[in-house]
C-alpha cells in the first residue's frame, strides 16, 4: 500500500475511532450515572453472591446425588444459577470495558 493511502487509511480511522468516542459518551452518560466504587460495588457483590450460587449448587448436586447421574431438574436449575451468574459477569466485563475505554464519566 503506498504511503499517502496508508496515512489517509490511519487517519480515517483515528476519526472513526474519535466519533465513536464521542457517540459512546453521550449514550452511556444519558443512561449510566458517573462511576464510582459506591454504585459499581453492588454489581461486583451481585456476580459474587451469583457466582458463589452456582457453585454452591454443583457442590449440593454433587453431595445428594453421590456421584450418580443429577436429576433433571438438578440439572435445570443448576443451569439457570450458571446463566444468571455469566450473564452479570458479561454485564460487569462490559461495564470494565467502558470504563477503560472512557465512555463513562468517573465520579469521586
Amino acid at each position: 500500500m503506498p504511503q499517502d493511502q496508508e496515512q489517509r487509511s490511519q487517519h480515517f480511522l483515528k476519526e472513526i475511532e474519535q466519533a465513536i468516542q464521542v457517540a459512546n459518551r453521550e449514550i452511556m452518560s444519558q443512561r449510566i450515572p458517573a462511576i464510582n466504587k459506591e454504585n459499581i460495588l453492588p454489581l461486583a457483590i451481585s456476580v459474587a453472591r451469583l457466582r458463589a450460587s452456582y457453585l454452591a449448587e454443583a457442590f449440593e448436586i454433587a453431595q445428594n446425588d453421590k456421584g450418580e447421574a443429577p436429576e433433571d431438574e438438578e440439572i435445570k436449575i443448576l443451569k439457570h444459577r450458571r446463566e444468571m451468574y455469566e450473564e452479570a459477569r458479561l454485564a460487569f466485563e462490559a461495564l470494565i470495558q467502558v470504563i477503560d475505554r472512557g465512555y463513562v464519566e468517573l465520579g469521586e
